[in-house]
């Protein structure tokens, strides 16, 4: 039986990819956007699809539609777009997960939170269980996104143990992949533009803080796998790829890769960058009988193709 699903921020680099297994699984699709950090042209592909809705929409605002599932992506992800307007990054966070719990208390709907590994803050537990309690500045310039995710799982405990909802709670390590936004920031997309257009290929710190990363394919299974578990399941659960590797070996690997002319550039570490993440994921192998299964040399192969035909349009 097709569920008549919702995706808040279903125009988005995970969201878009979200909204195409759905579909193929013959479900309903009310991709929601607002487009802030996102393009129209992640979902284009799905717009023939008569399964599938697009509508614009800051979910800071109610949105009233009648749905079984809810998949809570909408918040800018990355330190360049969640810092360009941090109030707002803030209220998108709170308000627009009191909006989708709303909803979901409304129609009886489940409702899934992509939370994030940065309520692990700069960590002191390695690698991080879902136990750990992080370690955040809670008034530095990442806060409004690190805190704004950890406000964003108490509200969902808070309706779950209040109003019985069925929630569903997973932290989303470092993902790459296709649709990645070419100018938002993060290591993968930053390293790999550089190497294509010959740009220096800048390092913070030097090189040596680590990062787990998680091809989008294994992500998206591990969301379908949580959402549809059972409802006992809560999480919070962390979902990556539990393979660590320091920035500068990255960015090597990319570089032997993509024949360059770039060289690597460092300079100071960012307020409150965290050193070490790697995610724990024994309670996704445990409960969801998930875990990864694309190396990152595979994914890193697979995201270079995309972003070629992406550096032939700009």
């Amino acid at each position: 039986m097709s569920n008549r699903v919702l995706v808040t921020g279903g125009a988005g680099f995970i969201g878009s990819h979200l909204c195409e297994r759905l579909l193929n699984a013959g479900d309903q699709v009310l991709c929601v956007d607002n487009f802030y950090s996102s393009t129209r042209k992640n979902v284009a592909h799905l717009l023939p699809h008569p399964n599938f809705e697009l509508l614009r929409h800051d979910i800071t605002f109610p949105l009233f539609v009648e749905v079984d599932q809810i998949y809570h992506l909408a918040c800018p992800a990355s330190p360049i777009h969640y810092q360009r307007d941090p109030v707002q990054t803030t209220k998108t966070a709170v308000h627009g997960s009191i909006n989708m719990l709303g909803l979901a208390k409304r129609t009886k709907a489940r409702v899934l939170l992509t939370s994030t590994s940065e309520v692990y803050g700069d960590p002191q537990v390695h690698p991080q269980t879902e136990d750990y309690w992080g370690n955040v500045n809670p008034i530095g310039p990442r806060a409004c996104y690190d805190e704004g995710k950890r406000a964003a799982e108490t509200l969902f405990f808070d309706y779950w143990r209040q109003h019985n909802l069925e929630i569903k709670v997973v932290r989303l390590f470092n993902t790459y992949g296709p649709r990645m936004h070419p100018q938002d920031g993060r290591v993968v997309s930053n390293f790999v533009m550089s190497a294509l257009t010959g740009s220096p290929i800048t390092l913070y710190g030097d090189g040596s803080q680590t990062r787990s990363f998680c091809y989008v394919d294994d992500l998206i299974d591990g969301l379908l796998a949580m959402m549809n578990s059972d409802a006992a399941i809560t999480g919070p659960i962390n979902l990556g790829n539990p393979g660590e590797f320091t920035v500068k070996e990255l960015a090597e690997m990319i570089v032997e890769k993509i024949p360059t002319t770039s060289l690597m550039e460092f300079r100071p570490l960012p307020q409150d960058d965290p050193v070490r993440r790697q995610p724990d994921i024994t309670r996704a192998k445990q409960q969801l009988a998930w875990e990864p299964t694309i190396a990152l040399d595979e994914g890193l192969d697979k995201t270079i193709a995309y972003f070629r035909e992406i550096a032939k349009t700009t």
